[in-house]
């Protein structure tokens, strides 16, 4: 009983650790992604293909606003860089590949099909289910269903 009694304030100290705020960052740092912007040789027509073949809502300004908080989607957005030697873009020449989150990768792909849009390649992992296909502008998009 009295090894118990000398673990009490360890205990106590331990609570009121866990309950004290982490200190807060200070300002001037990154918050998360803000947007994604890039050229292409015919921009009404391509965010269009991105609203008629994709589904993804475009705003009057011409682009698409995508919520984080929106149902199913991811708790983070991904930065990562390629070594320039990378063939996981291809058959893309472009320096950048988009990543989307869908909440049923089959579905999606069979509306994806209906349209005319070729698919790359399906794979499922530990990480997810994943399809690759090209836009108009030969852009590589990755769709992931996360696990």
């Amino acid at each position: 009983m009295t090894h118990i009694r000398r673990l009490i304030p360890i205990f106590a100290l331990g609570a009121t650790l866990a309950a004290a705020p982490l200190p807060a960052d200070p300002p001037g740092h990154i918050t998360g992604l803000g947007g994604i912007f890039f050229k292409s040789r015919d921009p009404k027509a391509l965010m269009a293909w991105y609203r008629d073949v994709l589904g993804i809502q475009l705003e009057a300004w011409g682009g698409a606003a995508m919520r984080y908080d929106a149902p199913g989607h991811p708790p983070v957005a991904t930065l990562n860089a390629f070594r320039d030697t990378t063939h996981y873009m291809d058959p893309s020449t472009r320096e950048f590949m988009l990543d989307f989150a869908v909440d049923d990768l089959t579905a999606f792909l069979d509306r994806l099909k209906a349209k005319g849009v070729a698919i790359l390649k399906r794979e499922d992992s530990p990480d997810g289910n994943f399809a690759w296909i090209v836009d108009p502008d030969g852009t590589k998009i990755e769709l992931w269903q996360p696990k």
